[in-house]
């Protein structure tokens, strides 16, 4: 049934996708793009000078800031292609490797109709998704977190198509590059998947040892000193960390039983829901459910961290809750929590400035699981809130084993079309700054190596 506001012919269609696309990129050419790639200007500054200067991975700092390369040296591994570019061409790859990441993405949480939605709807998803705030900043700076998504998601797949044979790669990867995916081998081991979780440790291990050869110094120092040092990654109560130490932080309360606390129910909630979600045969709930899980714990998450939470909106989609979805997306879209950069103080800032964490906590405790009916996304329908019967010819989906198709499949009946509610984030307007976690404002001292032996390397690296 075709809604008032789509259009009818090709042309139609093409006229408005072209005006939706004028207004996103005036809209990302004001407003988020502030970020300079700056997180991709400390992975090719580090790389260069390791490689083309003979200096240490964790010594270096971006020029004129105290930012630098905080993760496991695997990660400085995987970039080692980047000594080989200059820096406009660095950003060109990593935008491509970005957009590949999210086309991955996409075809998993879609399942295998995605061809039926046709260009036209998913050229409305893409509008839509260039206005989620995470999504935005994760290009914007150059960040790596997508990557990790579509590996860890690539698992998924894996395990609700009953190829789990080799499920646990990705997830393997993505832990040595970044520690934060390694709850998903927790997510293994709470499932049952005992071969698939070794698997995937045997491949994080095998990864840090690899990592360890290459450069045995800067292993040391980043499992022995860095790895235990927060404040070299920022401030805790910095606006931008949407986790459950930030919350806390704004607060006051920096003590870490606390933390510890609060981390230790939180994981709680999750082994029983993700628990529960696998026993049901809905892999992508359970996944959802933990990368909720891992931006809550981790004690900082960075606003454009929240890429994590992307399978959730689809798993909303399938169970039927498109407004929901809608209504979440949307402020996730209005980068609302700067609102309290200055002054987190007050019920007003306590709300309001954590406002992200709320959401992923909400969608930790209320995702819907085991869902039997699968639903299109929204832009499969007219851009109304007409409700559509379910069609005879895509029976519902019965929730089963590991045999099971992908829970996140669109392509089955019973939708109803409230595109219009997916997105319609507001901008803030702020003005250009080098802060790397996402703010527009002067950046806060962040020390990035307690050693002394970190160096003043400045100069830019090699073109």
């Amino acid at each position: 049934m075709s809604g008032p506001l789509r259009p009818r012919t090709d042309r139609g269609r093409v006229l408005l996708v072209l005006a939706l696309v004028a207004v996103v990129t005036v809209f990302t050419a004001t407003v988020p793009l502030l970020r300079d790639f700056f997180d991709l200007r400390v992975y090719y500054g580090t790389v260069h000078m390791w490689v083309h200067h003979g200096g240490r991975i964790y010594d270096y700092h971006v020029p004129g800031t105290s930012y630098g390369f905080t993760y496991p040296p695997f990660a400085a591994l995987t970039m080692l292609p980047l000594a080989l570019l200059d820096r406009t061409s660095a950003i060109v790859v990593s935008l491509l490797v970005n957009l590949a990441a999210l086309a991955a993405v996409l075809r998993i949480l879609a399942g295998p109709g995605w061809r039926r939605h046709g260009w036209f709807r998913w050229a409305l998803c893409l509008c839509l998704l260039a206005l989620f705030e995470p999504l935005r900043d994760t290009f914007s700076f150059g960040q790596v977190n997508l990557v990790l998504l579509a590996l860890v998601l690539g698992d998924c797949w894996l395990l609700a198509t009953g190829r789990g044979r080799w499920a646990g790669a990705g997830i393997g990867l993505a832990a040595a590059v970044k520690l934060t995916p390694a709850l998903f081998i927790g997510l293994l081991l709470i499932a049952g998947r005992r071969r698939a979780a070794g698997f995937a440790t045997a491949v994080a291990a095998a990864a840090t040892a690899l990592a360890a050869w290459a450069d045995p110094r800067a292993s040391h120092f980043y499992w022995t000193e860095a790895l235990w040092e927060t404040g070299r990654v920022g401030r805790l109560d910095y606006v931008s960390n949407q986790s459950l130490q930030g919350v806390l932080a704004r607060l006051g309360e920096t003590g870490r039983p606390l933390w510890a606390t609060a981390v230790l129910l939180t994981l709680c909630v999750w082994a029983w829901r993700a628990r529960g979600a696998v026993k049901a045969g809905d892999w992508t709930a359970a996944f959802a459910l933990t990368g909720a899980a891992a931006c809550l714990v981790s004690p900082i998450t960075w606003v454009h961290h929240l890429v994590w939470l992307l399978p959730s909106f689809a798993v909303l989609l399938r169970a039927g809750h498109p407004r929901i979805a809608g209504a979440l997306y949307a402020v996730l879209c209005t980068s609302v929590v700067w609102l309290w950069f200055d002054d987190a103080s007050g019920i007003g800032g306590f709300l309001g400035s954590n406002t992200y964490t709320w959401i992923t906590l909400g969608l930790l405790i209320g995702l819907p699981t085991g869902q039997s009916r699968l639903v299109r996304l929204p832009l499969a329908r007219s851009l109304s809130t007409t409700a559509a019967a379910p069609s005879p010819e895509s029976p519902a989906a019965t929730a089963g084993s590991d045999q099971s198709v992908p829970s996140a499949d669109f392509d089955a009946a019973a939708t109803t079309g409230a595109a219009g509610d997916v997105c319609r984030g507001r901008g803030l307007a702020r003005s250009p700054s080098s802060e790397p976690t996402g703010s527009t404002r002067p950046a806060a001292p962040k020390p990035q190596s307690s050693s002394p032996r970190a160096s003043s390397y400045t100069v830019d690296p090699a073109s």
